[in-house]
């Protein structure tokens, strides 16, 4: 079973900066792409940023210019660096990763239990 562990999480103080990490665990599979998504409380979630294996990315308007995705796929982690961070970025960020399991021929979709971030004074 493929498990994704985020870190880097918690509070900082509006226009500081984190680092999000996450790690696929196992390596029985090929990273079609992954990304990070976000929960604000009484809000859907919604995707931050994504990158694909080829190094394609897309990030969501309201990040552009201040968050920055990126892999390093030989130890299949995935990276989200954010700056400028403002109370609008508070909640919880999820890790999202599609994969091709190589043992089973079909691609899944995996999640993480989602980190806290708090954008506060």
């Amino acid at each position: 079973q493929v498990q994704l562990v985020e870190s880097g999480g918690g509070l900082v103080q509006p226009w500081g900066s984190l680092r999000l990490s996450c790690v696929a665990s196992k390596n029985t599979f090929v990273i079609n792409a992954m990304g990070w998504y976000r929960q604000a409380p009484g809000k859907q979630r919604e995707l931050v940023a994504r990158i694909t294996s080829t190094g394609s990315t897309n990030y969501a308007d309201s990040v552009k210019g201040r968050f920055t995705i990126s892999r390093d796929n030989a130890k299949n982690r995935v990276y989200l660096q954010m700056d400028s961070l403002e109370p609008e970025d508070t909640a919880v960020y999820y890790c999202n990763a599609e994969l091709f399991i190589t043992t089973m021929s079909r691609s899944y979709t995996y999640w993480g239990q989602g980190t806290q971030v708090t954008v506060s004074s």
